[in-house]
């Protein structure tokens, strides 16, 4: 098998695209990930999967994300990608952003359906299309694999009701515009990373753990899990609801549902190990006693996906 892949994606981090702690927003780095996507299946034999015309496309149901070194403004990083695996209609597929230097930005590990572009119904791979799978396998390097986060299959317990019972935090509201869906009118798969990330605030209600000493403190994300359950249209509303699942004095378990909250149904679910850091020192910081006790006694025990 191939260790590197070919190359899907080229190009660098826009100030516009980083945080407040001002380095690439996790909802960028996923779009930049459908872009390379988009690369590795014109590398199939799927130039046009994600046009209007299509008649086939990919859509992604689970991503696995590890981030690894952070990129900042002017970052200039290329991205290669290839195939872990695949079946009769779906495959995991492995994208590598990285550096200048050839050190890991990000890695994506990424479960694509095979389905029809209008109502999203899987069909099987095409014998030609099987060939360039094939041709285009790759092993998962050391530093992508899952770390903190199981890759196992999971049935997600998300809904509206079981958030209200569970007293789960409402992080995020809105409705879905036309400027957030694909060609097919679907909602882009990097809204749903974008939208956690914007409920984060209100998730630490505005005070990350770890600021009380005077230390300007940011946080980050080191892995992540995402299902996606259904995918919304324009018009369809969302909301977020998250909690702590536990964890240490350095590293959180997050979780967070993206739900219907007109139907009670979910439309995804994730699962982050979250870290804080200093924002001058750029290194992970241990919470004290008593921030780690406060983060504790709001941990939701056994949530998941």
């Amino acid at each position: 098998m191939a260790t590197e892949g070919v190359e899907v994606w080229r190009g660098s981090v826009a100030a516009w695209e980083c945080d407040h702690m001002g380095h690439l927003n996790v909802g960028f780095y996923v779009a930049k990930a459908m872009e390379g996507l988009a690369g590795l299946a014109a590398e199939i034999g799927m130039p046009h999967a994600f046009a209007p015309d299509a008649r086939a496309t990919l859509i992604v149901r689970d991503q696995h994300i590890r981030f690894l070194k952070e990129a900042r403004p002017g970052a200039p990083l290329t991205m290669c990608g290839g195939v872990v695996a695949f079946g009769d209609d779906d495959a995991r597929l492995l994208l590598l952003l990285r550096h200048q230097d050839g050190a890991l930005a990000a890695s994506f590990q990424t479960v694509v359906a095979h389905v029809t572009a209008g109502d999203g119904r899987p069909f099987p791979w095409p014998p030609r299309i099987r060939a360039r799978l094939e041709a285009l396998q790759m092993d998962v390097p050391e530093a992508a694999a899952p770390r903190s986060i199981q890759l196992d299959p999971v049935e997600s317990q998300a809904s509206l009701a079981r958030a209200e019972a569970l007293g789960l935090k409402r992080t995020a509201l809105g409705a879905v515009r036309t400027v957030d869906c694909d060609a097919f009118g679907r909602m882009r798969t990097e809204q749903m990373m974008a939208r956690i990330s914007d409920a984060i605030p209100h998730f630490f209600d505005g005070q990350r753990p770890g600021a009380g000493d005077g230390r300007r403190i940011g946080g980050a994300a080191l892995e992540y899990r995402l299902l996606h359950l259904d995918w919304p249209r324009a018009g369809d509303r969302v909301e977020l609801r998250s909690a702590s699942a536990g964890g240490d004095a350095r590293f959180r378990r997050l979780v967070h549902w993206l739900l219907n909250p007109d139907t009670g149904r979910a439309w995804g679910s994730a699962e982050a190990i979250a870290v804080s850091f200093d924002l001058e020192t750029r290194k992970i910081i241990s919470l004290s006693d008593e921030d780690l006790a406060r983060v504790e006694a709001n941990a939701v025990r056994g949530l998941s996906l």
